[in-house]
């Protein structure tokens, strides 16, 4: 069933007998071949509307529907930064917290102050703050969590022409400035649509490398023994592309992993599903035909593989519905 706004949303998760499957874009969703025994509930609620500020900031809601790039494409039109870096992301406003979405050096925890939610074991809607949302990298209470269904999301945005800081390295280079400068807005969302489209992530219907639900595996975030151990096991093949984080902590390359381990760009799967041309960290329906089992299956082999060589276990990204790994 379809609900248009957030009253009928809450309504339709009421009324709905269990179990219930929230969706809305479904951009970052496997679902297995079985289809979801249970109801459905389609998010199609739109709408922005600012909410408070100043002379530097305004903080915007944003219904859960809205479709997410059209929303980036507003707050730049506005000259509204925070979120120029997340140009070009399927999907709807309502699932970005829920994975905290980052690309190009954004993450959406960096500007949401607040999400509004129904809970479904209180029977109440409430807002929770930013700093309740338990933001990890690609992760939130939210995700793998049926407790809360998202309404609305609010953003605090800086009222700027120019971008904040480019923090990554690969936007830097092709902006042509250096890492920690600023450009126009435009800019910074024109470059990364561009890089987007030039690795099969910018939906495209006559590109079956975009036919995926992007990047399938997280990058490992690795303690300082298992960092040492890939490293050991790696010597030939020189240090994975690696980014250190709080309390020892290192997050490194999955696609350096899947490459090193034997999975090309390309790299053919059974039943016409694919590792991406342009991306190793996207497994396709190539053929348009597949079956999820089939695209398990590949990524069951990636994981595996990656393992057995490095001693590295792989996550997948996306949320899988009535399959697993």
């Amino acid at each position: 069933m379809a609900a248009g706004n957030a009253d009928e949303i809450v309504r339709a998760v009421q009324a709905a007998a269990e179990p219930v499957l929230i969706l809305a874009g479904g951009s970052n969703v496997v679902i297995g071949d079985a289809g979801f025994p249970g109801t459905v509930v389609l998010v199609r609620s739109r709408g922005l509307r600012v909410i408070a500020e100043d002379t530097t900031s305004v903080t915007v809601r944003v219904d859960a529907g809205e479709p997410w790039d059209e929303l980036v494409a507003t707050t730049v039109a506005n000259g509204w930064a925070g979120l120029e870096c997340l140009s070009g992301i399927p999907g709807s406003t309502g699932a970005t917290p829920i994975q905290n979405v980052g690309a190009y050096g954004q993450e959406v925890a960096e500007t949401i102050t607040g999400v509004e939610v129904y809970d479904r074991i209180e029977g109440t809607r409430q807002v929770i703050p930013a700093a309740d949302c338990g933001f990890a990298y690609r992760g939130s209470i939210f995700k793998y969590v049926d407790r809360w269904v998202v309404l609305s999301v609010d953003f605090r945005l800086t009222r700027s022409p120019l971008s904040g800081p480019v923090r990554y390295a690969e936007l830097a280079r092709a902006l042509g400035v250096e890492v920690g400068d600023q450009v126009p807005l435009a800019d910074a969302r024109a470059v990364v649509l561009r890089l987007r489209a030039g690795k099969g992530m910018v939906l495209d219907a006559n590109d079956p490398d975009t036919r995926s639900v992007g990047s399938f595996f997280t990058n490992p975030v690795l303690d300082r023994a298992t960092y040492e151990q890939l490293l050991e096991r790696s010597t030939e093949l020189g240090d994975p592309p690696a980014w250190p984080g709080a309390d020892g902590l290192v997050k490194v390359s999955a696609a350096w992993l899947i490459d090193k381990a034997g999975f090309t760009k390309g790299h053919p799967g059974e039943g016409g599903v694919a590792i991406s041309s342009k991306h190793t960290l996207a497994l396709t329906n190539r053929s348009g035909t597949a079956h999820t089992a089939d695209l398990l299956t590949l990524a069951r082999t990636i994981r595996d593989q990656v393992h057995a060589r490095f001693g590295v276990t792989l996550h997948p990204e996306p949320v899988l519905i009535n399959c697993t790994l």
